[in-house]
Formats: structure tokens, sequence, C-alpha cells
């Protein structure tokens, strides 16, 4: 019985797996633009952290993502734009640490 469910799980988690979608990296040849300096404004109220602005790439050009306040107790380490001189560049979400 048990390696019936073992069997299962394991079955389950492999279609489950295979039908999760892949993120593709995207390389871009063109560096991203300096980052706007943005003012900050002042916290709506405790608990709220400033998530800074980034350039994203829309499949033809960067576009500025403005910055903004999210509540979360945690502290936000910002996404970042990486330069690989064979590829070009891509960027990482920033996430909460």
């Amino acid at each position: 019985m048990k390696k019936h469910i073992a069997a299962a799980a394991l079955a389950a988690g492999t279609l489950f797996a295979a039908v999760l979608p892949v993120a593709a990296q995207v390389y871009i040849t063109v560096a991203p633009p300096a980052p706007i300096v943005e003012t900050v404004p002042a916290s709506p109220g405790g608990g709220y952290v400033w998530v800074p602005g980034y350039y994203r790439w829309n499949g033809h050009q960067y576009v500025w993502v403005h910055g903004h306040y999210v509540r979360h107790a945690g502290h936000w380490c910002g996404g970042k734009w990486h330069h690989n001189a064979a590829r070009g560049w891509w960027y990482t979400d920033g996430h909460w640490c």
C-alpha cells in the first residue's frame, strides 16, 4: 500500500512540475538607461517599505516602472540588470529578503 501511495505522489509531482511554465531568460543587446532618480515620498504609515523604480523590457524598448510603497514587514532587495558580453543584458526581479 505504501508503495502505491509513494508512486502516486511521485507521479502527481512529476505531472505538476511538467505543467508549470518555465521562465525563459530574455537577453537584450542594448544596455538599460541610467535609472531615473525618484524622490521618495513620505511613508503612508508604519509597516510600509519603499520599492524603488526600475526599467523593464517590454519586448521593444525599456519602460520605467515607478517606485511605490508596499505594506510588508520585510526588507526589499531590488531587482538588477546584469551584463554578459556574449549574450547581452538581462534582469533579475527584486524579492523580499
